[in-house]
């Protein structure tokens, strides 16, 4: 019963975490506020949940600030580009709702296609911007890579980040969970389903002749132990 109640004790270890991503998620709420940091609010986000799941977390608040800092402009940029892509996106929903031109059946079906493949597309860009340098170009490609690799998990990282709007729009009860779950909730569970997918293209050990024995993938680890 004692071990049950030691501070190295599985159930500690657990309090631990949930605490740690109720603190997350408020910290990552209030870096979106200005709309403009969200890009970089969320690639903080998945730099430190990274973390957690390798038991790596150190300190939250200076993990966090140190990949926002450090990844701030890249970030900007790819949200904006995100922004952009999904205002052509929702004005072309709108004009097919609302329009009094008849479109063909098969446009609305192509404009949902196109939908889903940009949210499958960069489902792992800022988990990627998190963990490897690399340029907007190659983030995107990358992202889309892993994406196809890992497909599944993949899928299974859309499900998750639609549980706390589907939760939100059936029971709006529940609006406290999701408010202190939402979003770090979501970016913890999919960084366990992405971890050994981003371990393949990881830097491993020296071979001892200078070279890097990892796999082709343009990346170097982004950033230092934050202990």
């Amino acid at each position: 019963m004692g071990k049950l109640f030691d501070l190295e004790s599985p159930l500690f270890s657990f309090l631990n975490k949930f605490a740690d991503l109720i603190y997350l998620n408020i910290l990552t709420m209030i870096c979106c506020i200005p709309i403009i940091t969200i890009g970089a609010s969320m690639t903080a986000l998945n730099y430190v949940v990274l973390k957690m799941v390798r038991n790596e977390e150190g300190y939250i608040t200076r993990a966090f600030f140190r990949s926002f800092k450090q990844n701030f402009k890249q970030a900007t940029l790819i949200w904006l580009v995100l922004l952009v892509i999904v205002g052509i996106l929702a004005g072309d929903a709108f004009i097919l709702n609302y329009s009094t031109v008849a479109f063909p059946s098969w446009f609305r079906t192509a404009l949902a296609v196109v939908a889903f493949i940009m949210i499958f597309a960069t489902m792992h860009v800022f988990p990627v911007l998190a963990k490897f340098e690399n340029s907007i170009k190659h983030t995107f490609k990358n992202s889309l890579f892993m994406g196809i690799l890992s497909l599944p998990k993949t899928i299974l990282m859309m499900v998750c980040w639609a549980v706390p709007a589907v939760i939100l729009i059936f029971f709006f009860r529940a609006f406290p969970i999701v408010f202190v779950l939402g979003i770090s909730g979501p970016a913890f569970v999919c960084a366990l389903l992405y971890n050994k997918t981003f371990k393949r293209f990881e830097p491993e050990e020296d071979t001892g002749d200078g070279e890097w024995a990892s796999d082709s993938i343009e990346e170097t680890d982004r950033t230092e132990s934050i202990k």
